[in-house]
């Protein structure tokens, strides 16, 4: 028996292992009833722990056997016999943010029917940032509309109640989308708002759902894929967020809903900068390139060693240029005997029109007579 479809409330049952067994993959029950919701719809299986003459163990994960009417299998840390009695309890805190999310989908599933016509076909709840693909490709206006209408929904303070009906009584009910399932049918009701074929635990009331915060919407598959969030999770996120934003605004001495305007003034000064730095780097290059073509091996610095070897590059002969740090660059016809050379000092490199990498510490000097030996 499926205990979290008659309260999903309930966190502690007693039941008796009516199957155990184990492979190389993990150790498995089956009890008589369970508490412990299966993965299933989008949502994610229970965890928590049974009791027993063994001590306790943890149930990792649950799975259906078949969909909707099969055994549940418990997936377990450690073995456990069978037909002896057991106490199980989940995971409170985590079964109600699952809830949460679930009665949320629930209610914006149906606020993106009523606002623009957007047909639901595949949720995803197995993290706090949820999603909802939609068989549409969906408007700003018409997500925006939607996720007022899920939060109004959330404020009329609904009840949720779930029932069950046969395949004949189906035609009776305005369901939001067919069912997946044939025979007794389980149907969850959202007051007047919503009316779903779900297997899945639910809230006592859509208030308990709220707040419904959608993040961002993406073409997906020939639709849209929604992205939301939802009661403690949804308040979680928004604290981090105003959080950082509250240490942004001090740090640039302003109101944190004035931001934008400070960040974007330091993006055009650093717009600036890296022009000013690009061609400081350029003139640089031009000027140590006579240097380069005479010596063949020069110590030059770091921010120049790039810009420098693609002049030399266009020269004939092989040039080796090294940046104090140790990094360094070959281009030419000879570039691997240099590279060879660099190796023998405990260099690393490679590459093929330029040879690129890096020397231990304080062998720069050493490296530039040995090369220059060469060319």
């Amino acid at each position: 028996m499926r205990l979290y479809q008659l309260d999903s409330y309930a966190t502690r049952f007693q039941a008796r292992v009516a199957r155990a067994w184990s492979d190389e993959k993990g150790h498995y029950a089956v009890l008589s009833q369970t508490l412990f919701y299966p993965e299933s719809g989008g949502q994610p299986a229970d965890r928590g722990v049974l009791r027993g003459p063994f001590g306790e163990v943890q149930v990792l994960h649950a799975y259906e056997e078949e969909k909707a009417f099969g055994d549940v299998v418990h997936v377990l840390s450690a073995p456990i016999p069978e037909g002896v009695e057991v106490e199980g309890e989940i995971d409170w805190p985590r079964r109600f943010r699952h809830m949460q999310r679930h009665t949320a989908q629930h209610l914006l599933s149906q606020a993106l029917l009523r606002a623009r016509g957007y047909h639901t076909v595949a949720v995803s709840l197995d993290s706090p940032v949820c999603t909802v693909d939609l068989e549409e490709e969906a408007e700003e206006a018409g997500v925006l509309e939607a996720e007022a209408l899920a939060n109004f929904a959330v404020y009329a303070d609904y009840p949720v109640e779930a029932f069950y009906v046969s395949e004949e009584e189906l035609a009776r009910y305005p369901l939001r989308r067919p069912p997946k399932v044939r025979g007794k049918v389980r149907l969850v009701r959202i007051g007047d708002f919503d009316l779903a074929a779900c297997g899945g635990t639910h809230l006592k009331t859509s208030a308990q759902a709220g707040p419904i915060k959608v993040l961002k919407w993406e073409r997906y598959k020939g639709g849209t894929r929604v992205y939301f969030m939802a009661g403690w999770e949804a308040l979680e996120d928004y604290h981090a967020k105003h959080a950082l934003l509250a240490r942004l605004a001090l740090a640039f001495s302003t109101n944190p809903l004035e931001l934008e305007k400070p960040i974007r003034k330091l993006q055009d000064e650093l717009y600036a900068l890296k022009g000013e730095n690009q061609a400081l780097r350029e003139g640089l290059a031009e000027a140590l390139l006579p240097r380069a073509l005479e010596e063949k091996a020069l110590l030059v610095p770091l921010p120049v060693l790039g810009e420098l070897g693609k002049r030399l590059a266009r020269f004939e002969g092989t040039f080796l240029l090294v940046a104090p740090e140790g990094r360094f660059v070959a281009v030419g016809p000879r570039r691997g005997e240099v590279l060879e050379r660099l190796k023998a000092l405990g260099g690393r490199g490679g590459g093929k029109e330029a040879v690129q990498g890096a020397l231990p510490p304080g062998r720069a000097v050493e490296a530039l007579a040995r090369v220059r030996e060469l060319l």
